[in-house]
């Protein structure tokens, strides 16, 4: 299978399809005995529905917290952040993600909002942001990133994200006017980048193309240790950190 970057350059939504179906089998390869990453998919697979269903988009803490192990386990374990999710009060979770929400479609201004809950970072943010808004959102995910060409080094950074989601709406964009010139049709599972009952000169963005599409094709994690991506988040040791060695959240 070519590598992401050779993903990335392709023209093809069909390409992107057919990358797509391989994505459950790469999960399932790298999930481990216990089934933890699988688990975790799918309950991102069925979160958007449930904020959709709410008389205000957002996110509960519970869910907060899910979504957080969801990105951990695809990539850079970091226990600190758990704990400073946990941190956040109920109320105080569904108020500022209901603000980022409202915010919306100025990305800066979401992501800002979501990021002044403790133990969340821009990366984190996205995640929020993609499973409540797929048409305006793409989660920052390491292998996406680094498979976007012209991007600088990776930071985790306002900045960074929205030069990347800016790229990723570039790429939606040509991957929609190709399907419609092929009469494909969008939605999960058939095209990477778009979503809905049919292809719109106006694509949305979703998450499958950083979640699924590039992971499929590079799913080893990025990080400073190792990740057993089939266990559970609280059943990896913590390290003993000394102040001011964690990073900031992400």
């Amino acid at each position: 299978m070519a590598a992401a970057g050779g993903l990335w350059s392709c023209a093809d939504p069909s390409r992107w399809a057919a990358v797509l179906e391989c994505h459950g089998a790469v999960l399932r390869a790298r999930a481990g005995p216990q089934g933890r990453l699988e688990a975790l998919d799918r309950y991102r697979e069925e979160l958007p529905a449930a904020i959709e269903a709410r008389a205000e988009k957002h996110v509960t803490q519970d869910e907060l917290e899910r979504l957080l192990a969801w990105k951990l386990a695809r990539g850079r374990f970091r226990p600190r952040l758990r704990q400073l999710v946990a941190a956040n009060s109920p109320e105080l979770v569904v108020q500022r993600s209901a603000a980022a929400f409202r915010l919306l479609p100025d990305m800066h201004a979401a992501v800002m909002a979501l990021c002044t809950l403790r133990g969340v970072g821009p990366a984190t943010a996205s995640a929020v942001l993609a499973a409540g808004a797929p048409e305006v959102a793409a989660f920052m995910s390491e292998e996406a990133v680094a498979a976007v060409p012209g991007l600088p080094a990776l930071q985790y950074t306002v900045k960074h994200y929205l030069l990347y989601l800016s790229r990723m709406q570039e790429r939606a964009t040509a991957l929609s006017q190709g399907a419609e010139t092929t009469g494909g049709q969008g939605g999960h599972g058939e095209l990477s980048l778009t979503v809905g009952r049919s292809v719109s000169p106006s694509p949305r963005l979703l998450l499958p193309f950083s979640r699924q599409c590039i992971w499929a094709v590079d799913p080893t994690p990025r990080g400073d240790g190792p990740v057993d991506l089939g266990c559970r988040a609280e059943d990896v040791p913590e390290l003993a950190a000394q102040p001011g060695s964690q990073p900031g959240p992400r």
